[in-house]
């Protein structure tokens, strides 16, 4: 039996195999074990790939992308003048897989094909990965195995470190594109993730580009201009200048994570930077902080102590950084391990997963493990596809899955899926990292306000002071100020404030509305602050929910990812309405569509969510859940 488990990671690519009863052993590609996962498209329509393709890009950068699987959400990529889907982009990195671990057989293929993905990933991602194996001509059976479930597998694997039925372990991955942690409990028939979040904004490449600003700042003032240039290449020079400095700068991280200093080569007229580890530390402790408060925040929603887990299993290549075991030692009370190289472990666990506890999905235990006894205990079977923990979506701190998106079954889910599903019922919420192209503005539509404006001035006129006086009274047309929006106040029943009803207008009173996020997209495990959910006028199947927050950057971020869980296209624009003004952005993709209503000068934010139907003649577009914001939920409509 030949099987080979692929680890398709945002930077590098790792590849293992066994065959022949021998041990699982990593296949090197071009000479090393980690294979870029780059891709370069030539004037002749060929994709070179891995470290042909970093070469190359130092001749065209502009046909040049390093990481293919941040843009997994984007139909295409515009490398050059060359349009290439992305599943085809990833299918080139699994050819070239395959066709190495071919050569080392002998010329044989292997049997089995295991594909490991973000637990996040829902099934529009996965389905990507699964055309993308197909592509790649990956003809023999492939599955999917979740990444913390292969990191679960592998720190069983290692003696002394097997996890009975009942035990759990948290996965921390710190990989170079985003941050993904879970909580992973043994099972008798093998492994299911009990919990799971993780951060879209926190990765290697994220340290890097840290790093990258901190040099920025101790040689720009020499030549402002030049150092601008280099940040915003226009010529082919420029850009191989700056690729060359991104790749220094990248070295320069791996080399603090062994010394405590380093020098950055700087290209001419800039004096090369000595950098030290205390530095590096300092620029990214923040964001490391915040790896590890959701770490400690999802092994509370498994129902779990630090130190009633296992252990923390460290993976990811930039896991390596010092800090990272540092602070969740700090924090946790817990030294975390990361046993060998973070960068292949899930990789060669996805070898040791038992072939009945592969699935297509992302298993969540309904209930949580018993905290008594021995050890804790699973309870309640039963469970979730995808990042929904359902305790959250009980308690209202964010949102759950729409009601009956998601069939029932026995926990846990066991056996090979079929490779590609037909309709997708439920919005993938694995955030990405770009906008796709297909953005655009949303212009007003002048007659419309027009119309508005002379009918509103019409009634007025008919119906006098004593309308004025009931608007007036009404609560819904009361207005307050940023200064007393600042910070949430008290709630009444239906989970209003004073300033949420501002926002929320006429269906404050009319929309039968409940304190709590309602059902939807997923959400970080965060509290964001007040928050409320009403029915949609006139539109079945439709919610409004309505947040009053302390921060509005943090609420931005959250709508940012609501946004990119439809997918698709965007429409925007800006709205007024009860003494409010802001902006509002709409989204519509295969499985949901979005509108996220934002205010400029305070932490007030809702959002429509509407999952889409199956008939593809109806579904709803950007522009027509702008219409329906414009006419029934916009403030003052």
């Amino acid at each position: 039996m030949r099987i080979l488990s692929v680890d398709l990671g945002t930077s590098n690519t790792v590849a293992v195999l066994s065959a022949y009863g021998r041990p699982p052993r990593v296949v090197e590609v071009d000479g090393s074990a980690n294979m870029p996962s780059a891709v370069f498209a030539g004037e002749d329509g060929t994709l070179m790939i891995g470290r042909d393709a970093e070469r190359r890009a130092r001749l065209d950068p502009t046909r040049f992308e390093p990481n293919p699987k941040r843009r997994i959400d984007e139909q295409t990529l515009l490398l050059g003048t060359d349009i290439v889907p992305v599943n085809e982009a990833l299918a080139a990195i699994l050819r070239r897989v395959l066709e190495e671990t071919t050569r080392q057989l002998g010329g044989e293929q292997p049997d089995e094909v295991r594909l490991t993905h973000p637990a996040q990933w829902g099934p529009v991602r996965r389905n990507v990965l699964l055309s993308a194996a197909r592509l790649a001509g990956m003809g023999m059976a492939v599955s999917l195995v979740p990444e913390p479930v292969a990191a679960a597998a592998h720190f069983a694997s290692f003696p002394g470190k097997t996890l009975a039925p009942g035990q759990a372990l948290a996965v921390y991955d710190l990989g170079a594109g985003t941050f993904d942690v879970a909580v992973v409990g043994a099972t008798q028939s093998g492994f299911a993730v009990l919990a799971e979040d993780g951060l879209p904004d926190l990765g290697g490449l994220d340290v890097d580009q840290a790093l990258l600003v901190h040099v920025g700042r101790e040689v720009s003032h020499k030549d402002p201009a030049r150092w601008q240039r280099l940040l915003r290449p226009e010529s082919t020079p420029d850009r191989r200048t700056r690729r060359a400095l991104q790749e220094d700068v990248k070295a320069a991280k791996e080399a603090l994570s062994r010394h405590p200093q380093t020098e950055v080569p700087m290209p001419e007229p800039f004096s090369d930077v000595l950098v030290t580890r205390a530095e590096l530390e300092a620029l990214v402790r923040p964001a490391m902080l915040r790896s590890v408060e959701l770490l400690s925040r999802t092994i509370r929603s498994a129902g779990l102590a630090p130190e009633r887990l296992a252990g923390i299993y460290l993976v990811g290549g930039s896991s390596r950084l010092p800090l990272v075991g540092t602070l969740i030692a700090e924090k946790l009370g817990v030294v975390p391990g990361s046993l060998d190289q973070p960068e292949t472990a899930v990789a060669l666990g996805a070898h040791h997963v038992a072939p009945d506890g592969i699935s297509m999905r992302t298993q969540n235990v309904e209930g949580r493990l018993a905290a008594s006894g021995t050890g804790p205990q699973p309870v309640a079977p039963g469970y979730h596809p995808g990042p929904y923990p359902p305790q959250h979506a009980q308690s209202g701190s964010y949102p759950g899955p729409p009601s009956g998106a998601y069939p029932q079954s026995s926990f846990p889910n066991s056996g090979r899926q079929p490779a590609l599903g037909g309709q997708q019922q439920a919005p993938s919420n694995f955030p990405t990292y770009s906008l796709s192209g297909g953005e655009t503005e949303r212009k007003p539509d002048g007659k419309k306000k027009k119309l508005v404006i002379g009918l509103a001035v019409a009634l007025v006129v008919l119906l006098g002071a004593g309308l004025t006086i009931f608007l007036t009274s009404s609560s819904s047309a009361t207005t307050y100020t940023a200064d007393q929006c600042k910070q949430p106040g008290s709630a009444d029943a239906s989970g209003m404030t004073s300033c949420l009803r501002q926002l929320a207008g006429k269906i404050a009173d009319t929309g039968a509305c409940k304190p709590g996020m309602g059902t939807g997209p997923a959400a970080s495990a965060q509290n964001l602050g007040v928050s409320t959910t009403c029915s949609a006028p006139s539109r079945a199947g439709t919610q409004v929910t309505y947040i009053q927050g302390t921060s509005a950057d943090t609420l931005k971020q959250y709508t940012e990812q609501l946004l990119v869980s439809a997918g698709g296209n965007r429409t925007q624009a800006k709205w007024t309405g009860n003494g409010l003004n802001g902006q509002y952005s709409s989204a519509a993709g295969a499985t949901a569509a979005v509108l996220v209503f934002t205010v400029d000068d305070r932490p007030l934010a809702g959002f429509i969510y509407q999952v889409s139907s199956g008939d593809q003649s109806a579904a709803t577009t950007p522009d027509a859940l702008a219409d329906y914001f414009e006419k029934s939920v916009q403030p003052g409509s």
